[in-house]
């Protein structure tokens, strides 16, 4: 079907111009912007000792110059969904983010069961815990966008001790953050060994994690100087950041949407001091 062309009178044109001009600054503007911004996200495959890992990146590929980059250690489901919108907020705020793959491509659990029982693994054999870890922090320093003086690792549950766990190993890092995860260590002394800074966010009501453990790992800290805090949010309790885990705190787990916010404005505030 053919339609014919509106026809307008000087007067109009002018009138039409006039009332449109800021919205079509407005449009320019945020084409423009949309044009240039361009958040690159994917899978990103590694090997290690013959493994293959799928881990996930993302970055703004709009920047052309390095920037800081922030390793991301999964909770004990592995790289899910839930650790690939962490991966995304990363990437939109300006950082290089990768989520480590612990372990393997082929090995994703299919429900909590075969988590827990593949997470108690590395927790057993933290030697192997800081392999897959540090060989993914030297993926993400070997990536070009990334600003190889500027890292840092953060890490949620099985995640958080993770991220520890690297920290302890003495991982050249900035930070190194822990989203309700466990801090006991069996080599307390390997502190001495921590090059960046720690902080730990804790559901000051989590079940899982013994009085016994934080009292350690504060005494851990102190007795090997190292600049770390311990923040405890009142009426959480474990996995507090994770909307899957429920509602309920008599479970054990559950979210916590303050919780959830505070935690993540505490990290962003300890990246911007060491970054």
């Amino acid at each position: 079907m053919r339609t014919t062309p509106l026809q307008f009178q000087p007067a109009q044109i002018s009138k039409f111009i006039a009332a449109n001009v800021i919205g079509a600054a407005t449009f320019l503007i945020f084409s423009s912007t949309a044009a240039f911004a361009a958040i690159v996200s994917k899978p990103h495959t590694y090997h290690l000792a013959g493994i293959k890992y799928e881990g996930f990146v993302a970055y703004d590929d709009a920047v052309k110059t390095p920037r800081p980059g922030i390793l991301v250690a999964h909770n004990w489901m592995g790289v899910t969904e839930q650790t690939q919108e962490v991966v995304l907020r990363l990437a939109q705020l300006g950082y290089v983010a990768f989520a480590v793959d612990i372990y393997g491509a082929n090995r994703r659990p299919a429900n909590v069961d075969e988590a827990a029982k593949l997470s108690s693994m590395y927790k057993k054999d933290r030697t192997m815990l800081r392999s897959r870890m540090q060989q993914g922090l030297k993926v993400l320093r070997d990536l070009p966008q990334t600003d190889k003086k500027k890292l840092a690792v953060i890490g949620y549950c099985f995640g958080g001790t993770a991220a520890i766990e690297l920290a302890r190993a003495g991982a050249e890092a900035k930070a190194f953050v822990s989203f309700h995860g466990g801090l006991d260590s069996p080599k307390p002394q390997d502190a001495l060994r921590i090059k960046g800074r720690i902080l730990a966010l804790h559901g000051a009501d989590d079940p899982f994690v013994p009085a016994a453990d934080l009292a350690a790992f504060e005494e851990e800290m102190r007795s090997a100087k190292v600049d770390w805090q311990l923040i405890k949010y009142g009426g959480a309790v474990h996995s507090f950041t994770e909307k899957a885990a429920g509602q309920d705190p008599k479970k054990g787990a559950a979210y916590n949407e303050s919780a959830d916010r505070r935690s993540w404005e505490a990290m962003l505030g300890l990246l911007r001091e060491s970054l």
